[in-house]
Parts: C-alpha cells; sequence; structure tokens
C-alpha cells in the first residue's frame, strides 16, 4: 500500500508534494531585523530535505513585535531585502514552497535569547523595550507590566500585519502563516488569562476572538490572492479557565468562513502554571479535535520523531499534515529516511543522487531533476 504520508495535497491553490512541512523555527540570529549569513544556511539545508514546505520562523512586522532583540523582522526596507538575499540564494537550488510566519510577541516580547537565559530584558536596557498586550497583565509577575494596547495600537498592529503580507508578496513566498499560538499577541487577546479587557475585544469569546480575526482579515486582503494564508493556534492553555480546545474549534470555524486555508495546531505557551502532558503526539488529540470541525487542512506537531508514527497520523485521518521542528534539526534528512522506510520517493538535488543506497534505487525522484 503507498504511503499516505508522501501523497500529494493542495493547501489552496499551493501545490505540495507530500504531508511533510517544516514548521517555523526561531533562530534569534537576526542583526536588527535582518536576516544574516546564518538564515541563508540554514534554510539551505532545510530546503534541500525532502519536505513539502518550509516556513520561515516567527517574523515580527513591527520593532516591537519581536521575541527578542536576535528575531527576524519584516517591517521596513532593510528587513525586506535582507530576506530577499536569503529567498534568492535557497531557491536558486530548491523549488521548496516557502512561507513565512508573520508574529508579534506581544508580552512576551524584549526578551534575553534562550541560550543566554530566554529572560526579560527591560525597557532601559540597551536590548529591551516597552512590551504591549491586550491588558496590562505580565507574562510572569516578575515582568515588566505590558501596556494594554489602546486603538491607535491596534492599528498599528493591524497594519503592521498587513503591511508585512504586502513585503512577503513582493518577494514571491508562496504562503503565510498568521502566530497565534504559545502566548504571543493573537493568542493573549484569545485566551482570558491574559484578556481581561472590558471593551469589544474582551470579555466573551466572540469579542476575545474579534481582534485575531481582524488581523487575519487584514493580511487576506493584503496578501496575492492566489497564495494560501495560514494561521497557528494553540488548541489549550494547559490551564483550567483558560483557552480550550471548545474555543478553539469555534475560533477555526471562524477562520474557514472567512477563507482561512490550513491551520496548524499546537498548544500552550500562555501561562507558566501549564501543565502539559509530554509525549509523542500528545497533541494530536487536539488536530483531531478541529479536524472534525472544519474541511480546511489541519496540521499537527509536536514530538513526532518516528516515520510510522507520522504515517499513522495522516493515514487514520487524524491530520492532514504533520509539522516537524527539532526532528528535523536533530536529522535535517527526515523525509528521505521516512521514504526509504515507506517506499516512498522524495525529490534530491543532482549533487546528492550518487548517496542513495543501492538497495533503495526508487528512493530519489530523478524525473523532476
Amino acid at each position: 500500500m503507498a504511503s499516505r504520508l508522501f501523497t500529494p495535497i493542495e493547501v489552496g491553490k499551493l501545490k505540495l508534494a507530500n504531508r511533510i512541512v517544516i514548521a517555523p523555527m526561531c533562530m534569534y540570529s537576526a542583526e536588527d531585523g535582518c536576516m544574516t549569513d546564518w538564515h541563508q544556511i540554514h534554510y539551505g539545508n532545510l530546503a534541500l530535505s525532502g519536505a513539502a514546505l518550509l516556513t520561515i520562523e516567527a517574523t515580527a512586522v513591527v520593532p516591537e513585535g519581536r521575541i527578542t532583540y536576535g528575531d527576524v523582522g519584516l517591517w521596513d526596507d532593510r528587513t525586506e531585502a535582507a530576506m530577499g538575499r536569503v529567498l534568492d540564494s535557497v531557491r536558486r537550488w530548491s523549488d521548496m514552497p516557502i512561507a513565512v510566519q508573520l508574529a508579534h510577541a506581544g508580552r512576551k516580547a524584549s526578551t534575553e535569547k534562550p541560550w543566554l537565559g530566554g529572560k526579560q530584558v527591560s525597557p532601559d536596557h540597551p536590548n529591551g523595550w516597552q512590551t504591549v498586550a491586550p491588558s496590562a497583565v505580565p507574562f510572569q509577575s516578575t515582568d515588566n507590566a505590558p501596556l494594554s494596547l489602546d486603538r491607535d495600537g491596534l492599528k498599528r498592529v493591524r497594519e503592521g500585519f498587513a503591511a508585512a503580507a504586502k513585503r512577503a508578496a513582493r518577494l514571491g513566498i508562496d504562503g503565510i502563516q498568521i502566530h497565534g499560538a504559545h502566548g504571543y499577541l493573537l493568542h493573549q487577546f484569545l485566551s482570558p488569562l491574559s484578556n481581561q479587557r472590558d471593551d469589544e475585544y474582551g470579555g466573551s469569546p466572540e469579542s476575545r476572538m474579534r481582534f485575531p480575526l481582524e488581523v487575519f482579515d487584514a493580511v487576506r486582503q493584503a496578501f496575492t490572492a492566489d497564495r494560501p494564508v495560514s494561521i497557528r493556534v494553540s488548541g489549550t492553555d494547559w490551564v483550567e479557565g483558560g483557552w480550550d480546545i471548545e474555543q478553539t474549534i469555534e475560533f477555526a470555524k471562524a477562520l474557514e468562513a472567512r477563507g482561512c486555508d490550513a491551520i496548524h495546531v499546537s498548544s500552550g505557551g500562555l501561562h507558566p502554571d501549564q501543565k502539559i502532558p509530554l509525549g509523542p503526539s500528545y497533541q494530536v488529540p487536539l488536530a483531531r479535535a478541529v479536524k472534525q470541525a472544519v474541511n480546511m487542512p489541519v496540521i499537527t506537531v509536536g514530538l513526532i520523531t518516528d516515520y510510522e508514527q507520522a504515517e499513522a497520523i495522516v493515514s487514520t485521518g487524524d491530520a492532514d499534515m504533520v509539522g516537524l521542528a527539532r526532528t528535523i534539526l536533530y536529522d535535517p534528512r527526515w523525509p528521505w529516511h521516512a521514504a526509504a522506510h515507506l517506499g516512498a520517493t522524495v525529490s534530491a538535488p543532482n549533487q546528492y543522487l550518487r548517496c542513495q543506497p543501492h538497495r533503495l534505487r526508487s528512493l530519489f525522484d530523478v524525473e523532476k531533476k
């Protein structure tokens, strides 16, 4: 029986060769928002992996939306040009479709790089700035409190997302993923634990969804009409009284009605008291619940490391695609190895064809090269 993991799928009008997508992973290696040679090496490597889609890491739409001072941005001509140089280099040697995740970190912005501790950097520090959020509620009790976004602030964020989407279109990027997960700004609006507003953007689930939906509409309108716009969400906060799967399903339905092309279901990141039941495929039930409620493709992610595990997720219909993050950092040829294990084929560069094991002469799809 043919592998389901290696069958094609369409996301909107974007045709993908298989069901393996490379999830966005922050490298914290930009300089003033600009991509560097590190990104050229990093994304060039992943673009030769045999996956179907490469997603550029969380890309801030305004400077204060960065998680750290090392985050990639797409808010001005400089950051656009830097990303363009990396894309030109990668595309010279790979035809893998490339998407970008547009993001704003909200109250979880202005932090140190993870390998330097990851703690919040105060606004008076050279590498820090004042954070913003739906409400003036810090992530950690010891953090500097964010400023609650007023109407001008909300407009600036919306316009930042739209402007970044236009820049992405100019760069020829194949798709956009809006970051609505992991406790960052849009997730902060969704969860009652972080959104304590008493205006039309707070209170009921419908009101808490209002601003993220406005951002989606702004991005969809600004981006190339025939290219997909998707979103990444946290299916649950893993905290009692927080955002949960039932609300996620309603949000997914509202997004689909607005023309969302796919939804990537992750979880957590909103509250320090979260209790995550870590284990292989621990987020798959969240994706399954969303998939049962919508028609758009659903992507799952999280501790997916085994070939048969990924095959089972897709073949049983729990999700349409699997996202790989740490797994593909550890093994950048994971899709090759999965294809060999499952009797499928992947696209490989001509320069690498001679590495094909003699017993796997049909592993590489040389017809496309």
